[in-house]
């Protein structure tokens, strides 16, 4: 299994406080990595240090074996990357289908204004464009949205065009920042199904508090504490790791409970 995304000895300070110490990661081509850790272990910082927004102290990123050197988010979408943001990030004044589009463009000669507002040596990448982003707001069920505004929609169905504007793009490795705040337990359940079935066309770095759904779409788990990585492996070994119960439960955990421990924080991350 091939490496797409190398994260090696990550630091990061703002001023005193040091939000990330020393974290290391890989994203291998199809597989599903999941970010865990308690509110303040740093798991936003690690996203925003792979997509370009925070610079680090120290420590080195590599993309399919290249070393990303000063990076910005407007460089992800040449790379063959594509992310999701808690934000949403929608362009309100843009309808659903144009908002889709944008995120299409990658796959434009002649960039987005053009494909949007129809420049005439654009007319068939926008057509070629407004198919691709039709058919990834069908492939998600929202096709009916296409002509409507963001606010003008659920919470839940803005995620879906969020995450249509991710997808259109065709990423290699596709980030989601919290896919599953704001859902209800049928649109997580979707979720679920939906990043399932992304492994037989990218990878998948996944952010999130959710235990119940990490635990059952990833293949491996790293889990941040204070901005340290405490643990790393596949959902079995994580979940019976008592330095995971710990740092989620604020208390030392027995290996003999752990099971019952797991069981009652999952149950209260999905609630």
């Amino acid at each position: 299994m091939s490496s797409l995304l190398e994260v090696r000895g990550v630091t990061v300070r703002f001023g005193g406080l040091l939000a990330l110490s020393d974290v290391s990661l890989s994203v291998n081509t199809g597989e599903v990595v999941g970010v865990i850790g308690p509110n303040g272990a740093g798991k936003t910082t690690l996203f925003n240090v792979i997509c370009g927004f925070t610079r680090s102290s120290e420590g080195s990123l590599s993309w399919q074996g290249t070393t990303l050197s000063r990076h910005h988010p407007r460089h992800l979408a040449k790379l063959g990357i594509a992310r999701t943001l808690q934000s949403l990030g929608l362009f309100p004044h843009l309808t659903v289908l144009e908002n889709v589009m944008v995120g299409a463009t990658r796959h434009s000669r002649s960039g987005v204004a053009a494909a949007l507002f129809a420049a005439p040596t654009s007319d068939r990448d926008e057509l070629a464009i407004r198919d691709r982003a039709m058919a990834q707001l069908s492939s998600l069920d929202i096709a009916e949205a296409a002509d409507r505004l963001p606010g003008q929609l659920p919470y839940g169905v803005q995620k879906r065009v969020a995450l249509a504007r991710a997808l259109v793009a065709e990423p290699q490795l596709l980030l989601l920042d919290e896919p599953a705040s704001g859902l209800s337990n049928e649109e997580m359940r979707e979720l679920g199904d939906l990043i399932r079935e992304l492994r037989d066309r990218m990878s998948v770095l996944l952010v999130e508090h959710h235990m119940d759904l990490v635990m059952e779409v990833c293949d491996r788990i790293v889990v941040l504490d204070f901005g340290r990585c405490i643990a790393t492996g596949t959902p079995g070994m994580v979940r019976d790791d008592p330095k995971v119960l710990e740092a989620y439960l604020g208390e030392q955990i027995d290996a003999s409970t752990v099971g019952v421990a797991h069981a009652e924080e999952t149950g209260a991350a999905g609630a």
